[in-house]
């Protein structure tokens, strides 16, 4: 079991690092973590886009909102081409934790 982390730390750690990056909309991207802001909306370098696991171009840079993405996680350097053993982060348990206040 994993522990809980701060996502603004997480990505904090993250940043200038190379990420993956999964979209709601199944889209993934393999790239580096320049930066995020205050709403995690990150600003994304060098990316790989993927669709069903197949390359389907590369952008110098991406934008994403908060909203629109599943999970990012950190892919060690040297195993960018072999399987990603980093921490993952849920983007939808992030919203319901850390952005929207419980009633609880």
């Amino acid at each position: 079991m994993s522990l809980p982390l701060n996502p603004k730390t997480f990505l904090k750690g993250l940043t200038g690092k190379p990420v993956m990056t999964k979209l709601k909309s199944r889209m993934e991207y393999k790239d580096h973590l320049v930066s995020a802001d205050g709403y995690m909306n990150m600003q994304l370098a060098n990316a790989e886009k993927y669709i069903d696991g197949a390359s389907s171009g590369h952008f110098s840079q991406v934008i994403t909102g908060c909203n629109n993405v599943l999970y990012i996680r950190g892919v060690e350097e040297e195993e960018e081409d072999g399987e990603m053993r980093e921490l993952q982060l849920l983007w939808g348990f992030f919203l319901k934790k850390y952005i929207f206040l419980d009633d609880k």
